[in-house]
């Protein structure tokens, strides 16, 4: 058999001889994997080709132990050394029986414990069983426990039901196996059910004052030739027909045991609660912020389509260019576009940090701040109305000065501003002397205390640190002017009979320069967003090692193991299915 190939087989019981085995020693391999389910291996079915074992599995009283005295036909001495009114059998005890063994299960719903115990482990090595009660009918215990046998042990198809002490007085037939029928439920159909007086057939073969007519009649009477025919009917495939679906549902008992060893309690438990929440947690941080920023650069990219509209739409039929003062108010929306982005985003990852905060204290590492904290609305300068903030009025020259000398001068000019070039005698680092003057700009420089020593006083790397937000600030403009360079560099229509043609095909170009601006940054937004919510969650992750590593580890050893369970159970029980139910044969992994 390959790995990971399809085997059919024909018949089914042909197909479990030869695939039980090979799904056996997958189990071994798997519960030796980990030191919980080793100790299962024990338990696993194995190569047997010793006669068939059927159990009697019966409440104490029922008359199992009259019951093999019957099918051996004992002589009466030896029917008196093995029946004894009190519960006498504490293990599993074996008789030959037709080249079977016959198994007597300590009695259950006896009150001990042990026997029970017994019985079960009984039933778990046994290949068919002979359902013991009597015409009493089963109480709902009694029940419960052959329901379970018959569907979940799965011996339904293996399995002879014999209702004993039939031939009490008071006893109608008829009703008790009708009761008995309506108590099996689904299985009626499927199980034999044969009413027996074991009792009456022993005395019957040893009562010397019986005649052969009367022997003749209590033995016919006492069902204990149908009962030989009918577990004689199960047992016909022999052992390799019956040993093999007996094994593969011995293997799912030994399956349900090992998950059973998989469920955590105590500290294990505690541990592996703790990193679930852990998870949690980190994870709906992370998806708070994720959604936050998919629907804020998708705004951002709503903006630049609206902005490319409105320039499209201002387009001079005259000259077929866009007017300065339409050009300016555009790169304005543009730049307010992605400030209002940073402070949106940058809110969302702060909301997180601090439902982080809330649950498990200040060892949450604090997120790198996203931007400048000069383009946050909450964090906005109040100059003095007769004093325009010299970035201000920086940008706002800028603009005009695009209007007048074109977009490339004017990328020139910014990226001076930006850098503290000699053009506009360091720009950059005059906006940030400016700014540290006064206390709202020293916040927006220096929350943490981390650039200035106070007002006026930058530390030794201070100042360059402080241009370094300044500069971030010109480069939105810088970017905005990017994008406004077709508005910028369109020359004149000349007035002709192509003049409409030229101005419609100027609006159509500037409104597909915008949209692939627009997508260009929201998909610049987005893998730049991602990229630092990943920095953080991975610090974030580090930070709270301490309390998810036990469980985290303990959890996915768990996952490992109840995986391959799983893989193994779903394989034994499509075994198990009549072979027309194997579509192309069973597949097996490992």
């Amino acid at each position: 058999m390959a790995d990971g190939n399809p085997v059919g087989a024909s018949e089914s019981e042909g197909g479990l001889k030869a695939l039980v085995p090979a799904l056996i020693a997958r189990a071994e391999n798997a519960l030796n994997a980990h030191p919980r389910t080793r100790g299962l291996t024990a338990s696993l079915p194995h190569a047997d080709t010793s006669p068939l074992r059927i159990a009697l599995l019966g409440p104490y009283s029922a008359g199992k132990s009259m019951l093999i005295a019957a099918l051996l036909r004992l002589p009466p001495a030896a029917v008196d050394e093995l029946v004894d009114a009190a519960p006498k059998t504490h293990e599993p005890t074996p008789y030959p029986w037709n080249d079977v063994t016959l198994v007597d299960l300590p009695g259950t719903l006896s009150g001990n414990g042990e026997h029970s115990s017994a019985a079960r482990r009984g039933v778990r090595g046994a290949d068919a069983l002979m359902i013991v009660t009597t015409s009493e009918l089963p109480g709902e215990a009694e029940t419960k426990a052959i329901l379970q046998a018959l569907d979940t042990d799965g011996f339904a198809d293996r399995s002879v039901v014999v209702v004993n002490k039939m031939n009490a007085e008071n006893s109608d037939r008829d009703v008790i196996l009708d009761e008995i029928r309506k108590r099996l439920g689904p299985f009626a159909d499927r199980v034999p059910i044969v009413p027996t007086d074991a009792r009456d057939y022993v005395d019957a073969a040893n009562d010397p004052d019986l005649t052969v007519a009367q022997r003749e009649l209590l033995g016919a009477e006492s069902g204990i030739d149908a009962l030989t025919a009918e577990l004689r009917r199960i047992i016909a495939p022999g052992v390799s027909g019956v040993r093999p679906k007996a094994q593969a549902f011995e293997l799912l008992r030994v399956l349900a045991d090992a998950e059973q060893k998989w469920v955590l309690d105590g500290e294990e438990l505690g541990a592996a609660e703790t990193a679930k929440k852990v998870e949690e947690s980190i994870s709906r941080a992370k998806e708070g912020v994720l959604s936050a920023l998919e629907r804020e650069s998708e705004v951002v990219a709503s903006k630049i389509r609206t902005a490319g509209g409105r320039a499209a739409a201002g387009v001079s039929e005259k000259d077929g260019v866009v007017p300065v003062d339409l050009a300016r108010a555009v790169s304005e929306e543009l730049v307010s576009a992605n400030t209002d982005f940073d402070a949106t985003f940058s809110s969302s990852v702060r909301t997180a940090f601090d439902a982080l905060v809330a649950e498990y204290g200040s060892g949450v590492p604090e997120p790198e701040a996203w931007v400048n904290d000069l383009d946050s609305p909450e964090t906005t300068i109040d100059a003095p109305s007769d004093d325009e903030p010299p970035f201000a009025r920086a940008v706002r020259e800028a603009a005009e000065k695009a209007a007048k000398a074109g977009a490339r001068k004017m990328h020139e000019w910014i990226g001076k501003v930006a850098t503290g070039g000699s053009e506009q005698g360091s720009a950059a680092a005059d906006v940030a002397n400016w700014l540290n003057k006064n206390r709202v700009g020293q916040k927006v420089l220096d929350a943490g205390g981390k650039i200035t020593n106070g007002v006026g006083k930058f530390k030794p790397w201070g100042k360059g640190k402080a241009v370094s937000k300044v500069a971030g600030a010109a480069a939105k403009v810088q970017w905005a002017l990017m994008v406004m360079g077709p508005l910028m560099d369109l020359k004149s229509v000349a007035q002709d009979q192509g003049r409409w043609k030229a101005v419609n095909e100027n609006r159509k170009m500037i409104r597909d320069h915008f949209d692939e601006a627009a997508r260009r940054q929201r998909t610049s937004l987005m893998d730049a967003g991602e990229q630092h919510l990943s920095e953080w969650i991975a610090e974030v992750e580090q930070s709270l090692s301490g309390l998810t590593k036990q469980g985290a580890e303990i959890s996915e050893e768990r996952e490992t193991a109840l995986e391959g369970i799983k893989s193994l159970r779903d394989d034994a029980e499509r075994l198990l299915r009549p072979a027309a139910d194997w579509p192309g044969g069973p597949v097996f992994r490992r």
